[in-house]
């Protein structure tokens, strides 16, 4: 039954008809470039629903409500095997969510890389960049020579993985930075769609402004939809985002010049599969000999693989796209289960010490950036980690610069750090309280992080109910610029809004002078009065560091109260005061 059913299967993807149909193999394949094309559609879809799902836009109000992200809007990261390897390189264990990513394996040691031509948002968005907005300059014979291969360019994304791979090892999963899914959600979600969100209210606005009913109708109905649906209730904006997005529109651009030039350049995710493709079971033969040199399946080629007659196949470059045996007139191509491999390169072309030497400089590189600073405590004040974090050591290790986080905090309170947590830390998840603060019975970003940087903690953990709360930091004061304290001006919005139950913020009620508002009499000195105030004070001991209190203070420049990271519940070092510390003299 097995050799019958193998039997079918090499008919069927061999130059015989397919059974029971009498249609040739090669309108099978154009069955399956057209089944790609609307997977490729499918996915990025798919991948953009996700991305507008990962955020709030209900009301924390309801008291005992558990709120969750109902969808695994993580899934795409979860699926990335680069990921996968690094947080194992990293970690030394293995994050139960990324076993997605094992089945990607699966498929590529079966049909090869059809992640990148079939599943991947981000190789798809630039296949479809490059059909939407065609260059006059890949025209002819210059189109026919970008898509042969150019070992060269395309061993720089070899050299990229491994640097990143040898970086994991020595515990920093930077790799994020450059791959795929990782820049994709955090491209598109930190700066596309708050743009396109400014852009939308901009035009409901100008609609309200025309004084047409139906217009102004239209636009609100627009309006709530959008604010429903796709984005949250509020404008969000993000930090570091113009250079986020500058470098997203650079690469997009990029494609005018080398068609899918991430995919053939840059991308380590297509270059960990590339490694892994050369085992597949499904791939290529050709029949040099009735190749007439016309070009067609270079013109055609995504994936830069040599799919023309009279050389090698990179197997490890091709992602699958089918496009070189439906384009072809001669019969040339075929594309078929354990074919033969005399006509093929499986291996990347890698100079070997070129390799070695990028390894070296992978691990060496992410230790060296450490020489300067304290390894087991954060860089900077203004490092403070979401709720859940694991310790600054081991959440290095384990993020990878995704900004689900960022994406899914009903506040914007997170954003990507610049160098705050130093080089290794760029575009790691802060909390900026003067732009949001850490909603208090929220624990979305650890529902949303595929790796475990930030742990999936419960409202019960996070509150402090029958145990110690969760601190990110602890408030302190200012009190030349704090309005009871320097000025005799009345104000308690802080204490009003500290979440904590007792407050972790309390007033002192006391008389104080003050000058008067009324001039005095011929030039004379403005008489004294007492003004009754209440002064705040922080309770270290029950601060959360939750940033509530430096959000709405009305010093507007620079906050009277302010959040540090310093007595984070995660690191047992980054304290106010050491308890059970004695002294010795000498």
């Amino acid at each position: 039954m097995l050799a019958a059913a193998r039997s079918k299967i090499v008919k069927l993807w061999t130059g015989a008809k397919r059974p029971g149909s009498g249609l040739p193999a090669r309108r099978i394949i154009r069955v399956l470039v057209w089944a790609r094309r609307f997977a490729q559609t499918g996915f990025l879809a798919l991948f953009l629903y996700l991305l507008f799902e990962t955020g709030f836009r209900g009301s924390f109000a309801a008291e005992g409500e558990r709120i969750r992200v109902g969808l695994p809007v993580e899934g795409f990261l979860l699926a990335d095997p680069f990921v996968g390897a690094m947080t194992v390189l990293s970690t030394h264990t293995v994050y139960r969510g990324l076993a997605w990513s094992v089945g990607i394996v699966a498929l590529t040691l079966l049909f090869g890389r059809v992640f990148c031509g079939w599943i991947c948002p981000f190789g798809t968005l630039h296949h479809f960049f490059g059909w939407i907005f065609p260059s006059r300059y890949l025209k002819g014979g210059r189109r026919v020579e970008q898509n042969k291969t150019h070992p060269a360019r395309q061993r720089v994304k070899y050299y990229l993985m491994i640097a990143f791979l040898a970086a994991s090892a020595t515990g920093s999963a930077i790799g994020g930075l450059f791959d795929p899914i990782c820049v994709a959600v955090r491209a598109i979600g930190l700066g596309v769609i708050p743009a396109a969100q400014y852009i939308a209210g901009r035009a409901n606005d100008g609609a309200a402004a025309t004084g047409v009913q139906a217009v102004q109708q239209t636009g609100d109905r627009a309006q709530d939809f959008l604010a429903q649906s796709v984005w949250q209730n509020k404008q969000f904006y993000f930090h570091q985002t113009w250079f986020i997005v500058t470098l997203f529109v650079a690469i997009l651009f990029m494609n005018r010049f080398i068609p899918r030039f991430w995919c053939r350049v840059l991308c380590p995710l297509g270059a960990f599969l590339g490694v892994i493709a050369k085992h597949a079971l499904f791939g290529m033969e050709k029949d040099h000999a009735k190749c007439t040199d016309c070009n067609l399946c270079l013109v055609h080629c995504q994936g830069a693989d040599s799919p023309q007659g009279g050389v090698k196949w990179r197997q490890d470059e091709c992602h699958m796209c089918m496009n070189c045996e439906s384009a072809c007139p001669e019969d040339v191509i075929k594309f078929r289960f354990l074919p033969g491999r005399t006509s093929t390169i499986g291996e990347p072309d890698l100079a070997r010490r070129t390799a070695m030497a990028t390894a070296a400089a992978g691990a060496v590189a992410i230790p060296a950036t450490r020489i300067a600073d304290v390894i087991d405590a954060n860089y900077d004040h203004r490092v403070i980690r979401p709720p859940g974090s694991v310790e600054e050591r081991e959440f290095l290790e384990r993020c990878i610069r995704c900004a689900e986080c960022m994406k899914v905090c009903p506040n914007n309170a997170l954003h990507p750090a610049w160098f705050e947590a130093g080089v290794e830390g760029v575009w790691t998840p802060i909390l900026i309280p003067r732009i949001g603060y850490c909603e208090h019975s929220c624990v979305l970003c650890g529902q949303v992080c595929p790796t475990g940087a930030i742990q999936k903690i419960t409202e019960e953990q996070k509150l402090g109910i029958d145990q110690k709360p969760i601190s990110i930091g602890t408030a302190f004061f200012d009190q030349g610029r704090c309005l009871p304290w320097s000025m005799g001006t009345p104000c308690i919005v802080c204490e009003e809004f500290c979440p904590t139950s007792p407050k972790a913020i309390w007033a002192e009620e006391l008389d104080v002078p003050k000058r008067s508002a009324v001039p005095g009499e011929n030039g004379a000195e403005p008489p004294m009065e007492t003004v009754r105030v209440k002064r705040p004070h922080v309770d270290p001991s029950l601060c959360i560091g939750c940033g509530a209190c430096e959000k709405v203070c009305p010093i507007q420049d620079k906050p009277a109260v302010y959040v540090t990271s310093v007595g984070e519940t995660r690191s047992k070092t980054n304290v106010i005061l050491l308890e059970n510390t004695s002294y010795t003299q000498g």
